[in-house]
């Protein structure tokens, strides 16, 4: 598990990479936790253009991730993600609870 993140104008960009399953996701959700709540972002984006797969671990690191963002009262938008992953978060709903700024085709 990889990931690189920068904090600007309130917002926070973390870019994930690789596969999203069970044996990284326990990992990306502490990792995402520990970001948020060291820097208190308005806006924190996680960017998917890296990742070529998840599954339903996949969508618990997003849910935690809006959790956190709404317990500082923040928002959490998702951008680049590839049609897996597209597929994964529209069967779960996820993109009707969380913004979606762009998808890749």
């Amino acid at each position: 598990m990889q990931f690189t993140s920068f904090l600007e104008n309130g917002k926070l960009t973390i870019a994930l990479n690789g596969e999203i399953d069970h044996h990284c996701a326990k990992q990306y959700i502490q990792s995402i936790a520990a970001k948020i709540e060291a820097y208190t972002p308005d806006i924190c984006i996680l960017d998917f253009q890296e990742v070529s797969f998840v599954d339903s671990s996949g969508i618990a690191v997003v849910i935690n991730a809006l959790r956190n963002m709404s317990q500082i009262e923040g928002r959490l938008m998702l951008s680049g993600i590839s049609d897996q992953p597209m597929r994964v978060f529209r069967a779960s709903g996820i993109d009707k609870i969380v913004e979606i700024k762009e998808a890749v085709s």
